[in-house]
């Protein structure tokens, strides 16, 4: 038998990611300015955990415009870790 979830339940998780993901974001600007690009790049990978879009809704059912809003943030973190490897 399944369980209807109710919208508190769904809303729940997903206003907490969104202000996680946020404070992760600010958190990597404030490296940035300062010039620490080890820290800006962890923390920007760290906010990839929270998924700022419904994490209920699968890969494939996403639309495009959040795919690419996370592969363009997956993109800069890589981009940043070898950055970190190279210089």
């Amino acid at each position: 038998m399944k369980q209807e979830l109710t919208k508190k339940e769904v809303k729940q998780p997903v206003i907490f990611n969104r202000m996680a993901y946020g404070a992760f974001l600010i958190l990597v600007t404030y490296f940035l300015i300062k010039g620490d690009i080890e820290n800006a790049t962890i923390n920007m990978g760290i906010a990839l955990i929270f998924d700022p879009f419904d994490p209920s809704v699968t890969w494939k059912q996403r639309p495009m415009y959040q795919r690419v809003w996370l592969c363009v943030h997956l993109a800069l973190t890589f981009a940043g870790f070898f950055y970190m490897i190279l210089r």
